[in-house]
């Protein structure tokens, strides 16, 4: 049966790869939104049933984003996948850009994606939400601060929403992933490449495509299974912290 999807931050990394691995069902149609709108007509122009759309989650407008989701039709699974990590600074010195682009990315667009694809799911009582969340959502680590604070309010919403929205035939659940080897850490430290790059050196990490294949597998269970919460990490990986680097 075909789905409407709609993957939000999918121009790289983890929103790619879900885009790629849902584009597979020729029947689905999927709708990738990012501010990197080229970039996503790049990575999918081979791909027939996936259409590009741009949204900043950092200067959001609302009422034109409403617009869009109208246009779409019923949605059937969106992935709340836009997030981004800026900077790595004990909190005395962090950067109030850097906190105000986290909390507005993080934060205040998952609430205000979620609740512009609501409707829809509400009227046909159905639907599927999963909001990637991180390792940092579960546990804090040092410079994190602001960062864990954005991904332990994504772990609280995710947990308001499934409650809220019980009884409505909508699911929803978080994916919390360690550490993947994507732009994260390069946008975290602001195109240092060499420095993003020794974070993962020294042992296997999770790569784009295996948190994929994971969302794909928790939108495709059975209606009356809902993977609420999940953790993955790599198997070097112990915490935040405790990572076995040879």
């Amino acid at each position: 049966m075909s789905k409407n999807i709609v993957v939000i931050g999918g121009s790289t990394g983890i929103g790619k790869a879900i885009v790629e691995k849902a584009a597979q069902n020729a029947e689905n149609n999927i709708f990738a939104f990012s501010r990197q709108k080229e970039l996503m007509s790049k990575n999918f122009k081979s791909l027939n049933n996936v259409s590009v759309h741009h949204l900043d989650l950092e200067h959001f407008s609302g009422p034109k984003f409403v617009t869009d989701i109208e246009k779409l039709g019923p949605i059937d699974i969106l992935i709340n996948n836009a997030g981004n990590a800026h900077g790595l600074d004990n909190i005395q010195e962090g950067n109030l850009e850097d906190w105000d682009a986290m909390i507005d990315i993080n934060v205040k667009g998952l609430l205000y994606v979620s609740k512009a694809v609501l409707p829809t799911m509400l009227l046909s009582q159905s639907g599927h939400i999963i909001n990637i969340g991180s390792t940092a959502g579960k546990e804090v680590y040092p410079k994190g601060n602001v960062y864990c604070a954005s991904k332990y309010a994504v772990d609280a919403i995710n947990q308001g929403m499934r409650i809220d929205l019980n009884g409505k035939g909508i699911k929803v659940g978080a994916i919390n992933p360690g550490m993947v080897a994507t732009e994260f850490s390069e946008v975290r430290f602001k195109g240092d490449t060499q420095k993003a790059t020794k974070i993962y050196q020294g042992f296997t990490p999770l790569q784009a495509k295996d948190i994929a294949e994971i969302i794909w597998f928790t939108v495709t269970r059975p209606a009356h299974v809902n993977i609420a919460d999940l953790t993955v990490m790599a198997l070097d990986q112990a915490s935040s912290t405790i990572v076995n680097k040879k």
